[in-house]
């Protein structure tokens, strides 16, 4: 009896290892479909793109209309910011959930109207010396509505951050995007799945990110030797260089990306020296929190 079971465990094992090789064998004689082109890619002549992760937040006090505004003034080619919803619906530029680490306030920033959020100082904890001075408190830094910061700079190009998983916050994404006429300026980003295929569906002209589950599968499919049979929703790929002592930012995966129509955008670079070594590889952008570095490294 014990024989029998073992043998049949036998097939089943044989089996399957020959179902995953048929399949990996079809996968990988299929073409991907390479991403659709975005007017937000068309024109773009600086190499790579220097993208001010939250308006520059290790400069400037971050997502705050003052950051993007002297970021702007630098010169860099994107601002990124994060949005939530307020609880009478408004999308405010914040990046955590929690309103604690850069204010004077304190709670769950759904749970605060929009006039609530506004009486808070935004550059309370803002520091550049390790938290000895706080030179902008006090100063009226306020969280800016995300209508706020395209009425002060409708010139600029952003890349937007849907933070919470909502099924509003896309639509209402989509819908101050088109009011203000910023479909080719704009590229939206969010790890939830879901967002980004409301978004998608909503917005279907503008340029998108990848979710961290098609990133995911587009690194599996990469590193198995499939990453051209890929066919992505999105038009970037934006990523940490590394997980923990996993260094998937290649040479290999850039080339795979680009022969899919994907740029590369990696976060969060701080350091020259990574971004020369990053700007060397062929990353198509690089987010940080000093875009005053980055810029004069690219020139």
């Amino acid at each position: 009896m014990i024989g029998l079971v073992f043998r049949v465990f036998g097939y089943f094992l044989g089996f399957s290892a020959l179902g995953l090789g048929g399949l990996y064998g079809y996968v990988s004689f299929q073409a991907g479909v390479p991403a659709s082109g975005k007017e937000f890619f068309r024109t773009q002549p600086n190499r790579p793109l220097v993208i001010a992760h939250r308006g520059g937040g290790g400069q400037f006090p971050e997502n705050t209309l003052y950051a993007f505004e002297e970021s702007a003034k630098l010169g860099v080619d994107i601002l990124e910011l994060d949005v939530h919803e307020t609880a009478d619906g408004e999308l405010v530029v914040l990046h955590d959930r929690k309103v604690n680490r850069t204010t004077d306030g304190d709670g769950e920033i759904r749970a605060m109207t929009l006039e609530q959020s506004q009486k808070l100082d935004a550059a309370f904890d803002f520091s550049t010396d390790g938290g000895t001075t706080f030179p902008m408190r006090g100063k009226g830094v306020r969280i800016p509505t995300l209508k706020e910061v395209f009425a002060a700079l409708p010139d600029n190009r952003f890349n937007i951050e849907m933070k919470p998983e909502s099924e509003t916050i896309s639509t209402k994404l989509c819908a101050i995007v088109r009011e203000r006429g910023l479909a080719e300026r704009v590229i939206v980003a969010s790890t939830s799945r879901t967002n980004l295929d409301n978004f998608r569906a909503a917005c279907p002209e503008v340029a998108t990110s990848g979710s961290f589950s098609e990133v995911t599968k587009f690194l599996v499919y990469q590193k198995t030797g499939l990453g051209e049979s890929y066919s992505p929703a999105m038009n970037a790929i934006q990523t940490p260089v590394r997980l923990r002592s996993f260094d998937f930012v290649t040479a290999d995966y850039i080339e795979k990306a680009h022969k899919l129509n994907l740029q590369i955008h990696v976060w969060t670079i701080n350091d020259p020296g990574e971004m020369k070594r990053l700007i060397d590889l062929g990353v198509d952008g690089i987010m940080t929190d000093y875009p005053e570095r980055l810029l004069s490294l690219r020139k």
